[in-house]
């Protein structure tokens, strides 16, 4: 784990976290376990998601860590495509499905606004050929600016049923969007943004990050002045962390080069200002990350039904999924993915079987996220004490100003929530304390 304290240079590694344990201790061994978790029935009631994995994108980020892929060519991603539809057909007669209808659905990428119309409408049809989502209460779609057209966002909230777009921002600034390897400029956001109102999206969100390379005060307070004045229904903020698989990472460890990236402490009080100016513009802090404008209007079903151990089918290379308390991730590999879906299997690479123990230290460092932890929450549902089980950790982080505790609540201060994946590791189990998280 990368550690950020206060004066803490951004160095190489992951810091953001996503699930318990940490990734690098999956294994394909755990595979019979993940089959036998799918071929059974529904555990309980427990709410059903879907992710869907589009690992195409125009150019590469140099700060981006996902599995893509650039210069395809048209056929190359019809048959990604082709082949996604299949894995889909093959989930949707899972047992483990149950009756359950979908609660919520995600695009993610890469770059899913990538395909075209065409390629867009056949998808739908395609898996609408399977499955449905319709009732779902969130159906998310990842875009970059660039690759947006009216038709398409028209075929996004008319063939795909998407309810909350998410759009890929970054920054406002087009030295640094070439900086830093983004498709497109700041002509684009605007031109994006037109079609997108229009089309009357129940929910809005906009990506920005702090701390990407070339960064100043003056350019990022124009940020959140451009942000406001577009008044989306969320808006999402990261702290540029680099892992290690990043070209920024690779050029650092290769070259023996200092980071680029703006020290921890800097980002976190970009962020504070962001947090401020965007309550006083009536907008409410709904995590680290995450600021909402109407809490009756927008809520996170990925998000929140997803940290609190929902069932996710993931579908697409590489993509990370959750069953009957079983984790697995799919085959990373394009042509093995590949190969295995058009062969009638479905493409699993590794898993994982968390403990009871693991189960619940992954629900509760992620909702940690939200800033606030509710003790009677974890009493009902693991019949567990948080605050008596880790009390050194919590001790310390009262200490630090971090946290503060009632009866009822734990709950986050604005420091503590600023550097608040920095403060998960602590309750991971000794075995995992030191080890790389993914």
């Amino acid at each position: 784990m990368t550690s950020t304290s206060s004066d803490d240079k951004t160095e190489v590694g992951s810091v953001f976290i996503s699930n318990y344990p940490p990734f690098s201790q999956w294994n394909a061994e755990a595979l019979d376990d993940v089959r036998g978790a799918m071929e059974s029935p529904p555990a309980n009631d427990n709410p059903l998601g879907l992710y869907l994995h589009i690992p195409f994108c125009r150019k590469r980020c140099k700060f981006c860590y996902f599995k893509v892929f650039t210069d395809v060519k048209a056929p190359d991603v019809q048959r990604y495509v082709d082949a996604l539809c299949n894995e889909i057909s093959m989930v949707s007669k899972l047992p483990v499905m149950g009756e359950r209808p979908f609660r919520f659905v995600y695009f993610g990428g890469g770059t899913p606004s990538f395909l075209s119309p065409k390629q867009l409408t056949k998808l739908a049809d395609r898996l609408h050929e399977h499955i449905t989502w319709d009732g779902a209460e969130e159906v998310t779609f990842e875009c970059e600016p660039g690759t947006l057209s009216e038709t398409k966002v028209k075929t996004l909230r008319e063939k795909l049923g998407v309810t909350r777009i998410s759009l890929g921002i970054e920054n406002f600034n087009d030295t640094l969007l070439e900086e830093n390897g983004r498709a497109h400029l700041s002509k684009q956001v605007y031109a994006a943004w037109e079609w997108i109102e229009a089309a009357q999206f129940p929910n809005v969100n906009i990506d920005l990050i702090a701390g990407m390379v070339g960064e100043t005060w003056d350019n990022w307070r124009d940020n959140i002045r451009r942000t406001i004045e577009m008044s989306p229904e969320s808006v999402t903020i990261y702290q540029m962390e680099l892992p290690f698989n990043t070209i920024y990472s690779k050029d650092m460890l290769g070259n023996q080069t200092e980071s680029p990236v703006a020290p921890w402490q800097t980002k976190r009080d970009w962020v504070d200002f962001a947090f401020d100016e965007m309550i006083a513009a009536g907008y409410k802090v709904s995590s680290g990350y995450t600021l909402v404008k109407d809490t009756g209007k927008v809520n996170f079903s990925y998000r929140d039904n997803l940290w609190r151990g929902a069932d996710l089918i993931a579908t697409g290379i590489a993509s990370f999924g959750h069953v009957r308390g079983v984790h697995y991730q799919n085959l990373p590999h394009m042509p093995a993915y590949l190969e295995t879906v058009e062969a009638g299997n479905l493409p699993l690479g590794r898993g994982y079987v968390p403990t009871p123990h693991q189960t619940l230290i992954r629900e509760m460092i992620l909702l940690l996220k939200r800033g606030f932890l509710e003790r009677d929450y974890f009493r009902d549902k693991f019949d567990t004490d948080i605050v008596a089980d880790w009390s050194d950790v919590w001790t310390g982080y009262i200490e630090q100003g971090l946290v503060e505790i009632d009866e009822r609540e734990i709950r986050l201060t604005r420091e503590g929530l600023l550097r608040v994946d920095s403060l998960l590791s602590a309750f991971f189990e000794p075995e995992h304390q030191n080890v790389r998280y993914t």
